[in-house]
């Protein structure tokens, strides 16, 4: 295969005489064209990948296309099939109308070059972002909103990381809701905003805090992915999907309280794709593990007549394995008794894991000395004490049985264990083996999605989120990753149950989400929390009700013309956000307006979804939020208030 490399203006004159001598040929055959004199890309293509002779005879009696697609080898010429395929589909090589039309325009690099005619391409991707298509209601509509990505070079990004301006700010509490100017490092926040510019703005204020994240991200579908489209969970494009995700990700981290962890729900098609990529932002050896969540009990009509009934939690943290970043300390339950007066005690496992045959001097019956009765060792797992050092630890008083204290309700021999001996820091007990498997239990047999949609119908009474995590879910992960007090974080917030069963555990939380129903779900579930609701796991944890939170918005700039494209439906409001565009002024450097005016009859004869793509590259992406250096520049217009509370956020009053 030759790759076509042009790096000059002379280069460019050669490839468009190229694609003009290929053109010819196939003009030759009138297979390839339709009664409008179309030319029938699959048609082409199709003959290419069959090796049709008489495509294959026209080819060679072109001196350009012989040279490039043939090869001799001992003196018979060889087809590049791939080579010509890859030519026919490129769409430099007749290019649609949005394609002339850019080139048209001139979307030109700092020296004026047309970019289209430029053959260096550099596979980095600083910033590779997707804007979900607003207006929706639920999440069934969510999940068909289309998203416009975009790749943008190192020199282009250089503002777009920048802190935002906070707006809007109100807090709620038991006494209803106000608006506010400060921010008290304690308070509970909900950001409305695209997550990647939040996150970047909570890196300024929180890096190193974080104690548990928990995200529930667009999922990646393997259906449907062969074009390079962006859809919420479902139909991404691989190659979108792990650079949006890369992003955010990577903020995650330096966000991350040392010992802290992150929990990252994922489907069966994604899981191994992002399992790679996490291995490479946080660390192989910084991987805990994988978490099986059951969402259904099974289904019929799948592929294969195999029912993929589990997603996955994929978790990491920032610390070394040999830390323990899961569990709890334990509550113990200690007997004080007669026999041992001023020393209390507690049971533990008198048992091995090893097998008879590994330690067979442990595999032995034990008898109760005081009523004779006889209690086996299991063959797969013997005693933790030898028949030889048995009387020893008796007598030591080491071993309780079932008939010695009538308090107890047990079956077999426990070894005793001394409170002093727990305090003395010699027993490495102090993670809840018990508690870790009750959490696993729990993601096995109770956390299934039909729960998280029970709970949202039962606080809105209506069929509002589809697919939202239930509580129970959420509160075994911060049982097993936080204590009281500590700051939880979910930047794709959804219907808000992370923040919903933080607050009622009595940790702090930060919650993100771009879509407009934030208000009317996550905002008013947290109400419904403050208020004092009982559902999900008010019971568990005997929620009352209180507490606050402040929600706010990231100041929109360009944003506004981002939203507006989205839902516009006609050519005059095209036309309307057009000129509006031009006259702000906050375009991307790329692109010289008097081309764009000098094309214009061009640009509206495109169709909506080709004006709407224009408009969005267009738009300066360093400019979709303000940026908090700009906060005083009047032509943001933004609020003395808001300018107050920014501050107060920052910590910069």
């Amino acid at each position: 295969m030759k790759p076509i490399i042009i790096s000059t203006s002379e280069g460019a004159d050669n490839m468009t005489k190229f694609y003009e001598a290929v053109l010819d040929v196939l003009k030759q055959d009138n297979r390839f064209f339709s009664e409008e004199g179309i030319l029938l890309r699959n048609a082409v293509y199709e003959a290419t990948m069959q090796m049709d002779a008489q495509l294959i005879r026209l080819l060679l009696s072109n001196e350009v296309t012989k040279e490039h697609f043939f090869k001799d080898v001992d003196g018979i010429s060889v087809f590049d099939k791939v080579e010509f395929g890859w030519v026919v589909n490129n769409k430099e090589f007749l290019p649609d109308s949005y394609t002339r039309f850019k080139n048209k325009i001139g979307l030109a690099d700092d020296n004026g070059d047309i970019i289209s005619s430029k053959g260096t391409v550099e596979l980095v991707f600083p910033y590779k972002d997707c804007v979900l298509e607003g207006g929706q209601t639920k999440d069934e509509q969510k999940r068909s909103e289309n998203f416009y990505n975009e790749t943008l070079a190192p020199d282009e990004v250089d503002r777009l990381f920048y802190p935002k301006v906070l707006i809007n700010a109100k807090k709620y509490s038991l006494t209803g809701v106000e608006t506010v100017n400060t921010f008290s490092p304690n308070d509970n926040m909900i950001i409305k905003g695209n997550n990647l510019m939040a996150l970047s703005s909570l890196l300024k204020k929180y890096a190193g805090q974080v104690k548990c994240i928990y995200i529930d991200p667009p999922y990646f579908f393997r259906e449907n992915k062969a074009t390079d489209t962006f859809k919420y969970n479902s139909n991404f494009h691989l190659s979108s999907w792990l650079v949006f995700m890369k992003d955010r990700l990577s903020i995650a981290k330096k966000i991350m309280k040392p010992g802290g962890t992150i929990w990252i729900s994922i489907n069966e098609d994604g899981m191994h794709y992002l399992k790679v990529m996490a291995d490479d932002i946080f660390g192989a050896d910084h991987f805990v593990g994988t978490v099986p969540r059951r969402t259904r009990s099974g289904k019929s009509d799948v592929p294969f007549n195999f029912s993929q009934d589990f997603d996955w939690i994929l978790v990491y943290t920032n610390v070394s394995d040999n830390e323990k970043i899961v569990g709890r300390k334990v509550e113990r339950k200690y007997y004080e008794t007669p026999d041992y007066p001023g020393n209390p005690w507690r049971l533990a496992d008198l048992t091995s894991q090893q097998p008879a045959s590994k330690r067979p001097n442990s595999y032995f019956t034990m008898i109760d000395p005081k009523t004779g009765k006889e209690y086996p060792a299991s063959e797969k797992r013997t005693w933790a004490v030898t028949k030889d050092t048995f009387e020893y630890y008796y007598n030591l008083g080491a071993i309780v049985f079932p008939d010695d204290y009538e308090f107890l309700n047990i079956s077999k021999p426990y070894a005793r264990k001394f409170k002093s001996d727990d305090n003395s820091g010699k027993l490495s007990a102090v993670i809840s083996d018990v508690l870790i498997q009750d959490f696993l239990k729990e993601l096995l047999c109770d956390c299934k999605n039909m729960d998280g949609n029970s709970q949202i119908d039962d606080l809105f009474g209506r069929d509002e989120f589809d697919y939202a995590k239930p509580e129970n879910l959420i509160k075994n992960i911060l049982e097993v990753s936080t204590e009281e007090g500590d700051l939880v974080m979910d930047f794709f917030l959804g219907s808000g149950t992370t923040c919903a069963v933080a607050h009622k555990m009595n940790r702090r939380y930060i919650g993100v989400d771009q879509m407009d129903y934030i208000e009317r779900l996550a905002v008013e579930r947290i109400k419904k929390v403050i208020d004092g609701e009982n559902g999900g796991i008010s019971a568990d944890v005997d929620w009352q009700g209180g507490g606050s939170f402040i929600y706010c918005e990231l100041a929109k700039a360009n944003q506004n013309f981002v939203d507006e494209i989205q839902t516009a439906t006609t050519i005059d409001e095209i036309k309307d956000i057009y000129d509006r565009i031009i006259a702000t002024g906050f375009i991307s450097s790329k692109v010289n307006p008097k081309d764009i005016d000098a094309n214009v009859d061009d640009f509206y004869s495109l169709s909506i979804d080709d004006q709407k793509r224009f408009l969005m590259e267009l738009l300066d992406k360093n400019l979709l939020y303000v940026n908090y250096c700009d906060i005083d520049d009047e032509e943001y217009g933004i609020s003395e208030d808001d300018k107050a509370f920014t501050r107060s956020f920052y910590g910069e009053v």
